[in-house]
């Protein structure tokens, strides 16, 4: 089959999986509905969050469920608005005027999508599993604390002073007298309405509520105190207008801040799937999902709507809805765009403090404290981790923060490799091998067979080096080091055989390595200078295990007995 037609089959398969099925479209219909209804008060928090007109929440969450809905290979997967990404979209704008902020948002949204691709494309979704949880939880953690303490200003209708949430919240909470009483009754009677809610049947209609009712009793009273979304912004009625980039807003701060969104999503992402598997079985794919989540981002972006991700609690309202296929997402993004037509005029009335308190809910109540608390009693490494993170996430930026995340995340991989290395002795006992300790010092004349368990990559293989029997005054050890199965050794590797080699050749002895794949016979070849290729005898791996060991095991034992002069078989 050419490759045209191959390609056309393979377009005409992905077509066939996005028809909605007839059986499944009531059901996705009516799963939809009430996402779409949730989008309207976490869509214009969210775009608050990032400090733009709330109706871009809205916009981006009509986008963003269609295309991540036909892309995304986890087929209930809602893509839309997130707090985590929002935070770190207003920490890129910071700074900006409000004219500024609305144009830079569009390039910040599109290039968040197009990392987001590259990131699906470059098959970078393995490096998600070295983030590690406890820098994650932090992470989060110090999230949901920011937007907790950075909304209670707007909540009380308190002016709010300092570059950090915590000193916003801490001016708002010392100037009492500054306090708008009108919009703290609106605000607090919100959270106490989700509160009410949130352990009955009408939970999943909780936010709304908290949005309607207060803003129903504002506009009843007449009170003109409050802030409304109409003075942060106009919301037109209709489909919105397709924008363009300015490509002169381009900023290294816009560049640090959509890597940010783009990692932060990417593994919430990644949290989605694991949480909502495929009703027909079909495993998900990382990869294409951080296509999915770019592509819903482009449209997003186009449309002037903020960045967005795959969401776990919008993921888990679809599928408590009764979601059954891909269709319920997409179906959520229609329906709020016909909530955009017909409602975009009383969206406008809607009181900012009730705003405030959706966000400020949804931060207390994503605090995992079971989570924390098991983390906690791990270890000491775990401690420093999730401390760490969540400090720098409320001091600090939110790209420096997740800079700041994704180093600890690989100094803790680094120390994992180097604590949980392991040497073994493997003993010859009636025809099989049995392992031991290994001995602190090399015996004479003695075949010494180890194995290692754990990675031999950087720090791994300096650990490695710190743990192997030292060759002190024996005469003529030797030691054979089974390698089977590795296919990933690095210079540090060589590096550190070499060294051991030369120890033993000092000594009369001699290094032999078993088991060793062919690609690193090669690279062993064309890296290590000819001398240390003679103080190291090379065995390649055999189909049936322990052949390659027990031919070294032979060899040495034989050697011991008659030397034997010459460079070493690498063939």
């Amino acid at each position: 089959m050419s490759p045209a037609a191959r390609a056309i089959r393979r377009a005409a398969t992905i077509l066939q999986s996005l028809r909605p099925r007839r059986s499944d479209l009531r059901a996705d219909a009516l799963a939809g509905l009430p996402q779409a209804i949730s989008t309207v008060p976490d869509g214009m928090a969210s775009a608050v969050l990032v400090g733009v007109n709330p109706a871009y929440g809205l916009y981006a969450g009509f986008a963003g469920p269609i295309g991540g809905g036909l892309t995304t290979s986890t087929k209930l997967m809602v893509v839309t608005t997130t707090t985590a990404a929002a935070l770190a979209a207003g920490s890129a704008l910071d700074g900006l005027s409000a004219p500024e902020r609305d144009s830079a948002l569009v390039l910040l949204t599109l290039l968040s999508g197009l990392l987001m691709i590259a990131a699906g494309v470059l098959r970078l979704g393995r490096y998600v599993r070295f983030v590690s949880h406890s820098v994650m939880l932090g992470f989060l953690t110090g999230v949901a604390v920011n937007i907790t303490l950075g909304q209670l200003p707007d909540l009380v209708g308190a002016p709010s002073e300092g570059s950090l949430n915590v000193t916003k919240a801490w001016h708002a909470l010392t100037h009492l007298g500054a306090i708008s009483w009108p919009a703290a009754a609106a605000g607090l009677g919100a959270v106490a309405i989700m509160a009410a809610l949130s352990r009955t049947r009408f939970e999943l209609m909780g936010s709304l509520l908290a949005v309607v009712v207060p803003t129903a009793v504002a506009v009843a009273s007449g009170t003109d105190r409050i802030a409304t979304v109409a003075d942060a912004g106009e919301i037109p009625r209709g489909v919105p207008p397709l924008v363009l980039p300015t490509l002169s807003d381009l900023s290294w701060e816009l560049v640090g801040g959509a890597l940010a969104i783009a990692a932060i999503v990417l593994v919430q992402g990644a949290g989605v799937a694991q949480s909502a598997p495929n009703p027909d079985g079909t495993p998900s794919r990382i990869n294409v999902d951080f296509v999915g989540q770019g592509v819903a981002n482009l449209g997003s972006g186009v449309f002037h709507g903020i960045p967005i991700g795959g969401s776990v609690s919008a993921t888990a309202l679809s599928r408590a809805a009764g979601a059954r296929s891909r269709w319920a997402a997409i179906l959520a993004g229609a329906w709020m765009l016909l909530i955009l037509v017909a409602l975009a005029g009383v969206v406008g009335h809607v009181v900012m403090p009730t705003l405030a308190a959706v966000l400020m809910y949804a931060g207390v109540m994503s605090v995992r404290p079971a989570d924390l608390l098991e983390v906690l009693r791990t270890s000491t490494i775990s401690r420093v981790a999730l401390v760490g993170t969540f400090v720098a996430t409320l001091v600090l930026p939110v790209a420096a923060a997740v800079g700041v995340g994704v180093l600890v995340s690989l100094l803790l991989q680094l120390n994992k490799d180097a604590l949980d290395l392991r040497v073994v002795r493997l003993v010859p006992h009636a025809g099989d091998l049995v392992e031991t300790d290994p001995p602190a010092v090399l015996p004479d004349r003695e075949p010494v067979v180890l194995d290692v368990y754990g990675s031999l990559l950087y720090a791994g293989s300096r650990t490695l080096e710190a743990r192997l029997p030292d060759p002190g005054d024996a005469d003529r050890p030797v030691v054979v080091l089974r390698l089977r199965g590795r296919t990933s050794l690095g210079s540090t590797f060589f590096a550190v055989m070499a060294a051991y080699a030369a120890d033993l050749h000092d000594r009369g002895g001699l290094l032999y390595l078993s088991g060793v794949s062919p690609d690193v016979v090669e690279r062993f070849q064309h890296t290590q200078a000819l001398d240390v290729q003679g103080m190291i005898r090379i065995f390649r791996a055999r189909p049936a295990l322990g052949r390659s060991t027990g031919a070294a095991f032979a060899e040495a034992s034989s050697w011991l007995v008659e030397p034997r002069p010459g460079r070493p078989d690498l063939g």
